[in-house]
């Protein structure tokens, strides 16, 4: 259970930054890194383990008839992953802790950072293809919220929308892509989809699946044609750009290919894919970079051009193939984190990262340039460092394959041309900055920065160099358990630094004097570049997104013509006809079953109900009126599941009933009490000829099927109520354990619409009219002695009601959600007893941490049985004697049950208590002489009644 620690720390750390930022920067910067490092221990902890190929495994069931289950997996690729995410994230937050100014809110940033970084880590050990894909825009969200962390920045904000626009779409068809994977193998767990290679590569589905997947992974790792979203994530701040490029967000592309190779991987449609799409970000993606004038720019795009590189590799697939990717994952992790920290710290200290504004930095800032010069030679591969070596094994693998037909001789080529535009773009970023004579002076006298802000970057850089003269260590500690992680099976390579001369080192030796050759001749390449200046990408997504809104207004405007009538129409004909469609296949409307008796009763309520709907819809001008009539729908409704058996449900209804009439009649006060005729005759004809028409058919339909046995799953509830939930009310118990999961998704959006509509009335005024239709003027006795009085004694017993209700519900008629609706009907008399004021004042608590507490309190009762190893939601119950009481069950559900009851509770008077307040008041509201106020709604004691009011009204209500 250790292991489920590694992705929780980083999550937990989270909400470290919010309550550490008070007591100082370097307090936080120190709290914040605690617990990744804690994760970073223990991921190295199990090192011995996974040098020798062994897989740890760890799960909780989560919704196993889903197929989903939060499961994590460490194996070598997980580690090597995990070295880069939690060991680059801790130098990103010493590195931050000196860039970031004392304006900026460091908190939001470390939470931001580290939910980034938790959001990695669990990428790379999901051993779910779901929880893969659930931590995967975990990535896109926290991304979105670094990128646009400097939001007053326009670059900013439209580089966060498009990262976030472009991933998110990946992330849909990756979904797609995963469920369809999941469908073929019949599984989401990954040791077994893994295993599953010949069976996927057979099924007829697997061209579709392989292209959705892929997609999500291009995107995500910026291949062509995705790629220009990653150069404007420039605007956010430097450790941002450090720590997305080198260890996280676009490394999580590269990990899907390589975590779902041994699955996926062995096709030609792979390797026709993967490898051509990757060779053209190579060399597409190095040649802007070669062109850019902006140093951050330079070095987003020299991070597409080499994730493609680690592509191709990947598309190639062989074993050495997949050696070269990985192997080149971890030099340009190190490479490109210490460049751009380096070109951080130009900024910082130079004031500019244009290219004509920099030069003889080297006299100003030698140990910075140092640094950045072992990192530049790395990213272009000079020997001695760790790049040479893995683009080395690039230009071998390029060379023996024969996997992409006619293309694998153009291959090795294409390679060469990556590798010259990879060292020219590298060295005019090293001596344009550091050696060249500036065209102009910079804004700021350069110098060199604080020793511990160069700190990781010369740290990082020293692995370049140690990385590049002593591979084999690397080879044996990380190397070897990620191979056999990605090929199921151990791997016997031998890295190195010299191989002999050949005909990669030949294609080395080309890219390097090329590229060379190619960066002295750059000012010629100016000249050209300027007949051809690049487009701005992103114009052209703004444009294109501003297109896209425009046609989607266009065909809306077209379909739409803004009538609520002509919808319904449209809408209740379409279930006309298939109703009458289905019906006129039947060759007998009454099935074997037959009729059940009918009695007076039955007649009388049948009656009654069909008068008080009709006298709805005949009074619907007339609110109040058209309101009265819809409670004694109600009412009957309430009284018809009684009747047949459903207590429950008649005790919910009837509850319902009494919160909606008390919400519809606070809103109506502020309606027009008698609404004007709108329907024309023709119109309500229509309208009484549909509505004739579904009645008969629905009820056609119902009685279709009520006279027919039909497959129902209620006899399974009835068989496990008592042994699996320990409870015999049957509804209850599926509400709180068999349908738990319902439950709780439901007090959560109802705990969410009550607080949204908290806010959307916080502050509200609306105008409180002074008199009736006829102009009767409201009476100025607001709360009434009578209900004051009973207002007084009712609360109390509903209390006591509620908690009887609520206390019997596992076993009888009742629940945390009709106690929780009957409480809040006893406190809303009280408001409109005694008014907001009065109450509020007694009762001197906000409702809106009763609703979240109560979500709280549900979700904990499910985290609970995960504890002792259950699956989320699942309840205990057992029989306890108690002194005095005797014997009594007990069970978890009630703490369940107690959390719904408090999510309605909270949820209900968020909604009514504020909704009472929601008037236009001139003056303070005056306590009569009993203590309540004039005031539920309190109004002003002038004519204000508008336009309906009669001015020399004066008879009152």
């Amino acid at each position: 259970m250790t292991l489920l620690w590694i992705p929780l720390l980083p999550l937990l750390g989270v909400l470290v930054p919010a309550f550490t930022a008070s007591r100082g920067r370097f307090v936080c910067t120190l709290a914040t890194a605690l617990l990744p490092a804690l994760a970073l221990a223990m991921t190295l902890q199990h090192l011995p383990a996974l040098m020798d190929g062994e897989v740890v495994r760890a799960s909780l069931d989560w919704a196993p008839q889903m197929g989903l289950d939060l499961a994590f997996r460490l194996d070598g690729l997980s580690l090597l992953f995990n070295l880069l995410i939690l060991g680059i994230g801790l130098l990103i937050l010493l590195y931050a802790h000196f860039y970031l100014s004392a304006k900026e809110n460091v908190g939001r940033f470390y939470a931001f950072l580290i939910l980034f970084m938790a959001s990695m880590v669990g990428i790379v050990m999901a051993d779910n293809l779901l929880v893969l894909w659930m931590f995967w825009e975990l990535t896109s969200l926290s991304s979105f919220l670094l990128i646009g962390f400097w939001s007053h920045r326009s670059e900013a904000r439209k580089g966060a929308r498009m990262a976030m626009t472009i991933t998110g779409a990946g992330g849909l068809a990756l979904l797609a892509g995963l469920i369809l994977l999941g469908d073929i193998v019949g599984s989401y767990d990954m040791q077994t989809v893994l295993e599953s290679g010949e069976i996927i590569r057979a099924d007829p589905r697997y061209p579709l699946m392989l292209v959705l997947v892929l997609l999500g992974a291009f995107t995500k790792s910026a291949q062509f044609p995705f790629h220009f979203w990653l150069p404007h994530a420039m605007a956010a701040p430097t450790p941002v750009s450090a720590y997305l490029h080198s260890a996280t967000m676009v490394k999580a592309g590269i990990f899907l290919m390589a975590r779902l190779h041994p699955a996926l991987a062995g096709s030609e449609l792979w390797s026709a894919l993967v490898a051509v799409i990757g060779i053209v970000t190579m060399v597409y993606a190095a040649w802007f970079a070669l062109v850019e004038a902006d140093l951050k720019g330079i070095l987003a795009f020299s991070t597409v051009s080499h994730l493609g590189l680690i592509t191709v590799l990947l598309g190639i697939g062989s074993p050495m193939a997949v050696l070269a990717a990985l192997f080149h994952i971890l030099n340009h992790a190190t490479f490109k984190a210490a460049l751009f920290m380096c070109s951080g710290i130009i900024d910082h200290e130079a004031g500019t990262r244009d290219l004509s504004r920099l030069g003889k930095l080297a006299k100003a800032m030698p140990v910075t340039a140092l640094v950045m010069s072992v990192a530049g030679a790395a990213m272009a591969g000079v020997p001695l460092f760790n790049g040479f070596i893995s683009k080395e094994m690039f230009f071998t693998e390029t060379l023996g394959t024969h996997t992409l037909g006619g293309l694998s001789l153009l291959l090795p080529v294409l390679a060469t041309i990556g590798g010259v535009l990879s060292v020219g773009y590298s060295v005019r970023l090293i001596h344009a900055v550091f050696f060249a004579e500036p065209r102009h002076a910079p804004p700021k006298a350069p110098h060199e920065p604080p020793h511990l802000m160069r700190l990781p970057a010369e740290l990082l850089a020293i692995l370049c160099v140690a990385i590049g003269l002593f591979p084999a260590i690397m080879a044996t500690w990380v190397m070897a358990p990620a191979v056999q992680a990605v090929l199921l099976r151990p791997l016997e390579f031998h890295l190195a630094l010299w191989h002999g001369f050949n005909l990669p080192l030949a294609m080395s030796a080309v890219a390097l004097g090329a590229g060379l050759l190619l960066y002295v001749l750059h000012r010629h390449l100016r000249r050209f570049i300027r007949d051809f200046p690049p487009r701005d990408a992103s114009r052209i997504f703004e444009a294109a997104v501003q297109c896209v809104g425009d046609k989607a207004e266009a065909i809306t405007a077209f379909l739409d013509n803004a009538s609520l009538q002509r919808f319904m129409t449209l809408l209740l004909s379409m279930a006309l006809i298939m109703g009458a469609i289905g019906l006129a296949h039947m060759s007998g409307l009454t099935g074997a079953s037959g009729n059940q008796p009918l009695d007076g009763i039955l007649i009388l309520g049948a009656v009654l109900l069909i008068f008080s709907g009709v006298g709805t819809v005949l009074t619907h001008r007339h609110r109040l009126i058209s309101l009265l009539m819809l409670s004694v729908v109600g009412l009957l409704v309430s009284l018809t599941f009684a009747r047949f058996s459903a207590p429950d449900l008649a005790l919910t209804q009837l509850s319902v009933e009494v919160v909606t009439m008390i919400l519809l009649m606070l809103a109506l006060f502020f309606l027009p009490q008698k609404t004007p005729r709108e329907s024309t005759p023709g119109r309500a004809l229509r309208d009484l000829i549909l509505s004739c028409g579904l009645g008969v058919v629905f009820a056609a339909l119902n009685y279709a099927v009520l006279t027919r046995e039909t497959a129902s799953i209620s006899t399974f509830f009835l068989d496990n109520s008592v042994p699996g939930g320990g409870g015999h009310n049957v509804v209850n118990v599926i509400l709180v354990d068999f349908r738990g999961f319902d439950t709780l998704g439901e007090i959560t959006v109802l705990a969410i619409a009550g607080l949204a509509i908290f806010k959307l009335l916080n502050r509200l005024r609306l105008f409180m009219p002074h008199s009736d239709s006829e102009g009767r003027v409201w009476s100025p006795d607001r709360y009434p002695m009578i209900l004051t009085s009973v207002s007084q004694v009712v609360l109390p017993l509903a209390l006591l009601v509620s908690v009887f209700i609520f206390l019997r519900g596992h076993n009888l008629p009742g629940g945390g959600f009709i106690a929780g609706l009957i409480t809040a009907v006893g406190l809303i008399l009280i408001y409109m007893a005694r008014g907001v004021a009065w109450t509020q004042r007694r009762l001197d608590f906000p409702y809106q941490p009763v609703a979240i507490i109560g979500v709280g309190i549900a979700a904990l009762t499910g985290f609970g049985s995960w504890l002792f190893g259950y699956p989320f939601l699942t309840s205990a119950y057992g029989h306890f004697k108690i002194p005095l009481v005797g014997e009594i069950e007990l069970a978890t559900a009630m703490l369940f049950d107690l959390g719904v009851y408090l999510a309605v509770v909270g949820a209900t008077l968020m909604i009514l208590a504020n909704l009472g307040k929601v008037t236009t008041p001139h003056r303070p509201a005056k306590e009569d002489h009993g203590g309540s106020e004039r005031g539920l709604h309190r109004t002003d004691e002038k004519n204000d009644a508008g336009p309906s009011a009669s001015p020399d009204a004066k008879e009152t209500v």
